[in-house]
């Protein structure tokens, strides 16, 4: 809020030319009445004229009072974004014709903020029905190539096509519904490991032909979350790392606050993998929506969707993730999770 000096200070210069007007006329007629000389006359008027003063500055008093009491009500308006229909009752004719243009722009405004909304939602509706009904292909696609003869190879493949395919179906899903998620959010106590078992059962078809070994230890933690969006999270972040590893191995397990292994609890669930690594320079930016760094150009993979959507669940999950990585060097992702004591 503005302070007081700054009020009177704008006050002034918007009173200025009425006041100067007042004092100019004063010394008119102070210098009529000294001009004709009649005898009392002067002091008679000086006597008229400050009683004038006196009026005029109790006026002007009583004026910069309610000047100051409107600026701060409109201010503390701008400072809690009320509506225009809030603003303060006014007797000018400008101010009202001026109120009434705001009014009518805030009205606008809304229609406007109305019919975007409208067409975000469907839009968000048109792309949950597309993931939906794409699904089904998807499926039936499998289905075929499970049962498929031919050479293999090929159709391993194929599958594996299949599936990464319907990892980019869901994410889209859950970009769509992002703006929605707090109505879609279903909180119940859950075991990690049981989401990271799934989780690694969905993704046996990448692991049996990419060449690389697992290292699972339970870390036997229990949260309060939303099991369906804590889930994709972790697919999310076992994609990459699955993406990301030529040879070597991904590791899952949990640690305490000071980063050290535990079995029994845990603070983080850290996915770790020996892969090709994240740069110093793209690490600071690899949760902005569709940033892809030097790995995702290099290898024309990345979206620069999927972390970007970890950091927006887990923050609305109340949780947190952070990375740890350098080029050549593996990444860490540790998913902060609140326990619940048991």
């Amino acid at each position: 809020m503005k302070k007081t000096p700054f009020i009177l200070a704008s006050w002034l210069r918007e009173r200025m030319i009425p006041v100067s007007i007042y004092i100019a006329e004063a010394l008119i007629f102070m210098m009529i009445a000294a001009l004709y000389g009649y005898e009392g006359v002067l002091a008679n008027m000086t006597y008229a004229l400050g009683l004038v003063m006196f009026l005029g500055g109790c006026y002007l008093v009583w004026d910069y009072l309610k000047y100051r009491s409107k600026y701060r009500e409109l201010q503390q308006l701008l400072l809690a974004q009320e509506r225009a229909d809030e603003l303060p009752q006014t007797a000018s004719g400008i101010e009202r014709v001026y109120q009434q243009i705001i009014r009518a722009q805030e009205a606008e405004k809304r229609a406007l903020i109305t019919q975007l909304d409208e067409k975000q939602q469907d839009m968000a509706d048109y792309y949950t029905m597309w993931t939906h009904q794409i699904k089904v292909p998807l499926s039936a696609m499998d289905l075929l190539l499970q049962n498929a003869d031919g050479e293999p190879q090929i159709v391993k493949q194929l599958r594996e096509e299949v599936f990464k395919t319907g990892q980019y179906v869901d994410m889209a899903l859950h970009y769509a519904r992002m703006e929605s998620i707090s109505s879609d959010l279903s909180f119940t106590k859950i075991d990690v490991d049981e989401l990271v078992k799934k989780a690694l059962k969905k993704f046996w078809l990448l692991f049996s032909g990419a060449g690389i070994s697992l290292h699972l230890n339970e870390c036997h933690a229990q949260v309060v979350t939303d099991a369906k969006w804590l889930s994709f999270v972790i697919e999310q972040v076992l994609s990459n790392a699955i993406k990301y590893t030529k040879d070597g191995s991904i590791s899952i397990y949990g640690t305490d606050e000071e980063g050290r292994h535990v079995t029994d609890g845990c603070a983080y669930l850290v996915i770790e993998d020996t892969g090709i690594g994240i740069g110093e320079s793209d690490l600071p930016r690899i949760f902005e929506r569709g940033f892809t760094g030097y790995n995702g150009r290099l290898g024309e993979k990345s979206t620069g969707i999927g972390l970007y959507l970890c950091r927006q669940i887990m923050d609305r999950l109340g949780f947190s993730v952070r990375v740890e990585s350098k080029r050549g060097e593996g990444t860490k992702v540790f998913l902060k999770i609140a326990q619940e004591e048991l």
